[in-house]
């Protein structure tokens, strides 16, 4: 049986999310198993970046928090959302390459995101999926079964996506649809046009 290009993203999103908790540390080295510069290798920093960003949104909820380590960790935060758009965009050019060469059909059009977007997307319902299973599963939890109702609309919405992304990028293969590269074109890291930085100098 073939092995779809979304149930590849998915197994290794899984996979990254596992070994995250063999240490379940924000502070823990990306070993990345695979090639560098692969596009396996490319999924499974994506979904690290994720899954550290995730505990750090977590810590920086305690309300207890001192405030110098809030600080200190939404920073980090602002950095870490930097490059997850860095490297979607790097997900996209690779995609965009493997499919330049194509001869588009008469009627091709545009899809509403590219397809890095919605691996994106299927990474963090990955991330989703992983942490509402496990409250479904915790002995103490007093929401255990809304928990695995919820679980369970993950995992069609995942089943969904990847049918839909696995579909757009049957298109694309065949000339149905083109691709076009956007960046994000963000602004609040850059120290020349974020008003409250450059206004400081």
């Amino acid at each position: 049986m073939t092995i779809s290009f979304c149930d590849k993203c998915n197994a290794i999103f899984d996979r990254v999310i596992e070994d995250y908790h063999k240490n379940d540390s924000v502070t823990a080295i990306c070993e990345n198993p695979y090639s560098a510069g692969s596009m396996d290798a490319l999924l499974y920093e994506k979904t690290w970046i994720d899954t550290v960003q995730w505990h750090l949104e977590d810590i920086i909820r305690d309300p207890g928090i001192d405030p110098s380590e809030a600080l200190q960790i939404k920073r980090r935060i602002d950095l870490s959302n930097q490059k997850r758009t860095d490297l979607v965009e790097r997900i996209d050019s690779f995609l965009y390459e493997r499919f330049s060469g194509v001869s588009l059909q008469k009627e091709a059009g545009l899809n509403t995101e590219t397809p890095a977007w919605a691996i994106d997307r299927l990474s963090i319902l990955a991330l989703k999926i992983y942490h509402m299973r496990l409250e479904a599963e915790r002995k103490d939890s007093p929401k255990a079964a809304e928990c695995a109702m919820k679980r369970d609309v993950l995992l069609t919405q995942r089943h969904d996506l990847s049918t839909a992304l696995n579909q757009l990028l049957d298109d694309l293969e065949k000339g149905r649809k083109y691709m076009k590269l956007y960046k994000q074109m963000k602004m609040y890291n850059d120290p020349l046009l974020n008003p409250v930085l450059y206004g400081k100098r």
